[in-house]
């Protein structure tokens, strides 16, 4: 959930390289007499999505967004609770804002998200330059809040839904290139891994009506988007059930009830969980060309002792089962990985599965992280964080040169291969090339065409690749 093309390639939640670099920032509004509200996420694509939805509730209360802070009225971080760092610069951009309210009086200042949930009334009795802290099941209360803060008094609102899924709203779309989006399709985790705190900040899981999610879907598609990503923080767990008919819509119900939107409409989904991504989901994707052939399934060790630790229900057995499953149904798919290194009592031998899975795997890329002990999880509870850092971060930068090879020699496997590329945008480096993505979450570079526009599906042959890039031509 961080730039959407990351220094090690591809689309996920988390990316530690870019984790407080990459700011969430809007288009600006020009209709007169309209508040300006700024906005920055950090973390996940949930954080992402859901500031869209705080956007829109926004501009119900006459609110409009604006790139620069130092005309806001009110200023907003969305934040991520699972990495120290992450705090740590939210800290820093607090005092930043701090100026910003010095030279315009009145302005306020609110936290968002899981942060916001962790640390609840400490934001407002330690850190001064806070005017309001809401949870992520508590955006709707926001109007009241900023009329409160506006009166003098400080508010928070950290509760916990059981029922939240803000179906209703139609996110305003913020930083949009107009061609992908984001659809949220149920919040929340009952995973309970030991290592994790979005069971503690998020809630319990709890799904969206079906036919909101397709709605939105062709919404999008109407309004020229032609790619979204389901977002959840296990989307294989997704069950919702028709109060009218009775029946249940499970994962792979909705995945092709979203495909049937269009063939033009592509499909992607992040994040899956190896004990819920069923076979009845893999040969769905199969059937449908635009259900993109790429799964994000994240390991985190390749050892069974550790992710017994962990919490994570399955062993390295059950993985691997998994990932032959995907292979076999689906050759051409492409499998990304999350991986910790140096959790509590990791052995060197330990830390040698893990290697020895991502060989296996033969991830097309990872995000990859050494052990960040977080407050109040089953980890920091149960177990001592006794690997030095020295150790973590040595065996991180081992998992990151395999994946790198790894990845290149994938890469470098495409050479000479023509894949389906829907246009983004221009590339990073040149305004003379267009940048997509191919149904693996490959991004692909190219020299543009007269006649040709991001939204538009092209055939492209791939003559050179990186580690985290291929460069191809138009057939």
């Amino acid at each position: 959930m961080y730039n959407n093309n990351p220094t090690l390639t591809g689309n996920k939640e988390i990316d530690e390289k870019k984790q407080g670099e990459v700011f969430f920032q809007q288009k600006g509004s020009d209709k007169p007499n309209q508040k300006k509200f700024y906005i920055e996420s950090y973390g996940c694509q949930m954080n992402f999505s859901d500031s869209e939805i705080v956007a829109s509730i926004l501009n119900e209360i006459n609110y409009a967004p604006t790139r620069n802070m130092e005309e806001s009225d009110l200023i907003l971080i969305n934040t991520c609770s699972i990495r120290e760092k992450a705090e740590d610069t939210v800290r820093k951009r607090l005092r930043i804002f701090d100026k910003v309210k010095e030279n315009r009086p009145g302005t306020l200042v609110g936290v968002l998200g899981c942060m916001a949930e962790r640390l609840k009334e400490k934001f407002l009795e330690e850190e001064r330059l806070v005017d309001m802290v809401v949870g992520p099941d508590a955006y709707r209360d926001i109007p009241t809040l900023i009329a409160n803060a506006e009166d003098g008094e400080k508010g928070v609102n950290v509760f916990l839904s059981r029922e939240e899924t803000y179906a209703d709203i139609s996110p305003l779309r913020l930083g949009t290139n107009g061609i992908t989006a984001f659809i949220s399709i149920m919040r929340g985790c009952d995973n309970m891994c030991s290592f994790c705190v979005v069971p503690f900040t998020r809630g319990r899981e709890r799904s969206r009506n079906a036919f909101s999610i397709v709605a939105e879907a062709t919404d999008l598609f109407q309004k020229g988007y032609r790619e979204v990503t389901l977002l959840g923080q296990n989307v294989d767990s997704y069950k919702w059930k028709n109060p009218e008919s009775e029946e249940t819509v499970n994962f792979a119900n909705l995945i092709e009830m979203v495909a049937k939107v269009s063939p033009d409409l592509r499909i992607r989904f992040s994040t899956s969980h190896p004990k819920d991504i069923t076979d009845e989901v893999l040969h769905t994707m199969a059937s449908h060309e635009n259900i993109c052939k790429y799964i994000h399934l994240p390991v985190q060790s390749g050892n069974s002792r550790v992710l017994k630790l962990m919490n994570r229900t399955y062993d390295r057995e059950w993985y691997k089962e998994r990932v032959q499953s995907i292979y076999n149904i689906m050759p051409d798919c492409a499998i990304s990985s999350d991986i910790i290194t140096g959790f509590c009592t990791e052995t060197e031998e330990e830390h040698q599965d893990t290697l020895s899975m991502i060989e296996y795997a033969n991830y097309s890329m990872s995000y990859m992280f050494f052990y960040s002990e977080r407050p109040g999880t089953l980890a920091a509870r149960k177990y001592t964080d006794d690997i030095p850092l020295e150790t973590k971060k040595r065996r991180l930068n081992e998992v990151i040169r395999l994946q790198n090879q790894i990845s290149f020699k994938n890469n470098q496997a495409d050479i000479g291969k023509t894949f389906k590329v829907l246009i983004e945008g221009d590339s990073k480096k040149s305004d003379k090339e267009f940048k997509g993505r191919n149904s693996q979450n490959k991004m692909i570079v190219f020299s543009k065409k007269d006649g040709l526009q991001p939204g538009d599906y092209v055939q492209v042959k791939v003559f050179e690749a990186t580690s985290a890039t291929l460069k191809g031509q138009l057939v």
